[in-house]
């Protein structure tokens, strides 16, 4: 696993402390935040931060949130790819810093499209965000646009399929005809050059 997305080491504040969990664990770790979203109906998704100690391979659940506390997330400079972005919850304020500005776009589009998926009402706010994080230039629409036209050209190709096909079974219907013609014919002829 690589590191995604760190909280920023920032001289500032942040506007309301995150209660942490007591690990036990001293030293250098990682932090990631994870999205999650049940199986069961109706789907439950929740934002979960993780940390990561140095030198284990288990994880230590810090905070985690349901999307509908989720307010607002905030990009930082619209005008720029920059790594930086903030979560704003109900009762939280998160900074976070991506491994890289790409990295953020990439979660950006995850959490919009799950947040337009799985929210009726009262959607997160996404401020100062590049217009191709949430436009039509963004990885999931052209994964889709992608799949749309995979899945598109695979129906072509079934139903060019199913033309053959039916054209085969016409043919061998007429074929099927003819030979019972040919041996009705052949069987009356032999009756009567029999006699």
């Amino acid at each position: 696993m690589r590191e995604c997305l760190r909280p920023s080491k920032s001289n500032e504040e942040p506007k309301k402390k995150i209660p942490f969990l007591a690990t036990g664990g001293q030293g250098e770790y990682l932090t990631y935040i994870c999205l999650s979203v049940t199986n069961k109906k109706p789907a439950l998704v929740s934002i979960t931060k993780v940390k990561q100690f140095e030198g284990t391979t288990s994880f230590v659940r810090r905070s985690q949130w349901m999307l509908e506390q989720l307010r607002q997330v905030n990009g930082i400079d619209p005008n720029r790819d920059c790594a930086e972005f903030d979560l704003v919850f109900e009762n939280a304020f998160d900074q976070w810093v991506a491994s890289t500005a790409s990295e953020k776009c990439t979660f950006f589009q995850i959490l919009h499209n799950i947040s337009q998926r799985y929210l009726s009402d009262r959607k997160p706010e996404f401020i100062n965000c590049q217009s191709k994080v949430l436009g039509g230039n963004s990885i999931l629409h052209s994964a889709a646009n992608s799949v749309t036209s995979a899945v598109q050209k695979a129906s072509q190709a079934l139903n060019e399929r199913d033309e053959r096909l039916s054209r085969a079974e016409d043919r061998t219907a007429e074929m099927m005809d003819s030979s019972q013609q040919f041996a009705k014919t052949a069987h009356k002829l032999a009756m009567k050059h029999k006699c």
